[in-house]
C-alpha cells in the first residue's frame, strides 16, 4: 500500500474516495472475471460510513483506492454519482451481491469462505444459502475470536482458508476492521477474491432485520439501523449523516462552479 491516492481509472473520486459507477451485474462480472484470471484481487462495499471513515483515517482511505472495486453500497453515494453524470450508477448493496455471486457459484462451482460474524453466524449463513442453493459449494466457514489475534493464530486462520482452497473469501467483520484485515492478508490469503460485506452475515442469516425496501430506496436504512440498534449506532450516524450532507452538497457546488471558474482563466473546462 504505497499511495492514499486513486489508482484505478474508471473510478469517480468522491471526496477522495474512488467509487466504482457500477450496478450489480458489473460487480458480478469483474468478480467472475478474477476468478477466471486467477487474479488476487479485493472488494470494498461502501456507504456513507465507509467513505467518512476513510477521510479520518488515511489507511482505510489508501485501501479503498487501491481496492480492485469500490461498490456503492448507500442510495446517498448513487445520487451523488448520478449528479456527477454517471447516470448508470446503481446501488450495489452488500448483500445483493453477496447472494447474486451465490446465485452464480452454485452454477459456475465457485467454492465460498465465510469469514467472520459473531459466534455461530457463518455457519447459520451457510445454512440458509445451501438451503437456497442446493449446489452451492461452500469451502468453510470460520469466526475468529472477538480480539486482536496472535501471530500463530493469524497463521493458522490463513493455513485454514489456503486448504479450502475457496474461490471468493467473503468477509463479514464491519467497517473499518473488515478493510484492514482484507488488506494485511492480501498476497497471503490465496483466494482470487476477497470481499468485506459488513452485517450481510446477519442479514442473510436471519440474525439482523433488513430494513424495508422502500427505506433502502429512499436512503432511510441508516434510520431503520439506528432505531433497531440505537445504542451502538447513535454516535456513528450523529457524525456521518449531517457530516456527509454538508461535504457532498460542497462538492457538488463545487463541480458546478468550476466550469465557469476554468473558462473566466482561459483553460478548458474538464468533467
Amino acid at each position: 500500500m504505497s499511495s492514499a491516492g486513486i489508482s484505478h481509472a474508471g473510478r469517480v473520486d468522491l471526496l477522495g474516495i474512488g467509487i466504482s459507477p457500477i450496478n450489480l451485474d458489473d460487480a458480478v462480472a469483474t468478480i467472475e472475471r478474477w476468478i477466471g484470471d486467477r487474479r488476487r484481487n479485493y472488494v470494498c462495499v461502501t456507504g456513507v460510513h465507509g467513505v467518512m471513515e476513510s477521510r479520518r483515517d488515511q489507511r482505510l482511505r489508501r485501501i479503498h483506492n487501491e481496492a480492485g472495486m469500490v461498490t456503492p453500497d448507500g442510495m446517498p453515494l448513487v445520487w451523488v454519482l448520478r449528479l456527477f453524470g454517471e447516470r448508470r450508477t446503481e446501488r450495489v448493496y452488500g448483500p445483493d451481491l453477496m447472494r447474486k455471486m451465490t446465485a452464480v457459484s452454485s452454477m459456475r462451482g465457485y467454492r465460498q469462505f465465510y469469514y467472520g460474524g459473531a459466534e455461530g453466524v457463518a455457519d447459520k449463513l451457510k445454512q440458509v444459502l445451501v438451503n437456497d442453493y442446493p449446489d452451492l459449494p461452500v469451502a468453510g466457514v470460520l469466526c475468529p475470536p472477538f480480539r486482536e489475534l496472535t501471530a500463530e493464530e493469524d497463521r493458522a486462520i490463513v493455513d485454514a482458508i489456503n486448504a479450502a482452497r475457496p474461490h471468493i473469501v467473503w468477509v463479514g467483520l464491519s467497517t473499518p476492521k473488515q478493510e484492514l484485515w482484507i488488506a494485511r492478508h492480501l498476497g497471503r490469503i490465496e483466494a482470487p477474491v476477497m470481499v468485506g460485506v459488513g452485517a450481510a452475515f446477519d442479514f442473510l442469516a436471519g440474525t439482523k432485520c433488513q430494513a424495508p425496501r422502500w427505506m433502502q430506496r429512499s436512503g432511510l436504512e441508516w434510520l431503520f439501523r439506528l432505531c433497531s440498534e440505537p445504542r451502538r449506532l447513535w454516535r456513528r450516524y450523529a457524525y456521518i449523516v449531517p457530516g456527509f450532507t454538508i461535504l457532498a452538497v460542497g462538492e457538488l457546488v463545487r463541480r458546478a462552479i468550476r466550469p465557469s471558474e476554468d473558462a473566466s482563466s482561459g483553460s478548458p473546462s474538464r468533467k
